[in-house]
């Protein structure tokens, strides 16, 4: 692992670390704010003997994505809300065939076409699946650059071992700001893929990939093979950080940039003689609940920080099962939350004036 820091814009940092995870094809369409990312591939893969295509839509590229990673191929995508929402037929196809892939969404404030600031409003979307039938993408949600960097060449790997999309969940805060970053060496293993279309040569078996299955039977015994990956994957890939459970009075849940502000919140809040404490989820599926456990009796209420109208907040009410009350402080649209709004709302879950 190399020592060296470099300041890195977010987006391309991202697009580095999935070139030294070791993906050679990038299939993506310009969509503010994550076209640093495309902008760099489109420079530097060719360098390490790769493949950049910029598609015709977002549609294309995520099936040409489906292709080349059913080939074999370690592949990277990226987009930002509304691009991602055109490739959710995609997304459900490539889960169905049990295809790995690699995606990143920059998001960006909704609903339709939005604007260009940061947004969380494609959390349900990421978490529950846009596309049809029964499936779900493995979601990460980095809060700095470095994060975002260890995600996603870790998300290599998780997707080859789960044979499933990789979603690392950024927003236009990340993928625009600057930051030190170290980054990892260059991946030179590869894994073995016997399901890959490459060709058999007389000397295999014939591999077929297919996400049509008109035998209703058969259908439900792929959806039941793939959702005891995902039982799997709830038992080892829940992630997060907690600060100050053991004592707070109120616990806060936030994840990606947001997060950030609400820790600094949390340091001004104890300024005042106000113990609060942060669930992260790092992994926001599967969800990591098992935190929840880890909070005190002490505890008056959870408030959920988030830069949409409270599309976590479910996943909350699960966690805490029933044992605090929930509440929500929140923007959207791209507007960003600040340290006073959230200890302002805080105070007033508390009734402290």
């Amino acid at each position: 692992m190399k020592t060296e820091k470099k300041l890195m814009k977010g987006n391309e940092a991202f697009a580095e670390a999935a070139i030294r995870a070791g993906s050679r094809y990038y299939f993506g369409y310009p969509i503010t704010p994550q076209n640093e990312i495309a902008e760099y591939m489109s420079r530097e893969l060719g360098k390490h003997g790769g493949s950049f295509i910029q598609a015709e839509s977002e549609l294309a590229a995520i099936n040409m994505a489906y292709g080349a990673s059913a080939a074999g191929g370690r592949v990277f995508i990226s987009s930002s809300s509304p691009g991602i929402a055109l490739m959710q037929e995609g997304f459900s196809f490539i889960s169905s065939a049990q295809i790995p892939l690699v995606a990143v969404n920059v998001s960006r404030g909704g609903p339709g076409v939005g604007g260009i600031q940061p947004g969380q409003a494609d959390y349900e979307q990421a978490t529950r699946g846009g596309g049809n039938g029964d499936y779900h993408l493995l979601v990460y949600a980095p809060a700095s650059i470095q994060e975002a960097v260890d995600m996603i060449y870790a998300a290599f790997d998780i997707a080859d071992d789960y044979r499933n999309p990789v979603m690392v969940y950024a927003d236009g805060m990340l993928g625009q700001m600057m930051e030190p970053v170290i980054m990892p060496d260059f991946n030179e293993t590869t894994k073995e893929k016997p399901w890959a279309i490459t060709g058999h040569k007389g000397l295999r078996d014939r591999n077929a990939i297919l996400s049509l299955n008109l035998q209703p039977e058969s259908l439900e015994k792929s959806v039941d093979h793939i959702f005891e990956k995902y039982e799997k994957a709830q038992k080892e890939l829940p992630d997060y950080e907690a600060i100050s459970l053991e004592d707070a009075e109120i616990v806060f849940v936030a994840y990606g940039s947001v997060s950030r502000v609400v820790k600094e919140a949390i340091a001004l809040l104890k300024q005042e003689g106000i113990k609060a404490g942060l669930i992260r989820p790092k992994t926001l599926w599967p969800f990591p609940e098992e935190a929840f456990d880890h909070i005190s009796g002490r505890t008056k209420v959870i408030m959920s920080a988030e830069l949409s109208k409270g599309q976590m907040v479910q996943d909350i009410r699960l966690g805490a099962a029933g044992r605090w009350p929930i509440s929500l402080v929140s923007h959207t649209g791209g507007v960003i939350l600040t340290s006073e709004e959230i200890i302002s709302a805080a105070k007033k879950e508390l009734g402290v004036k």
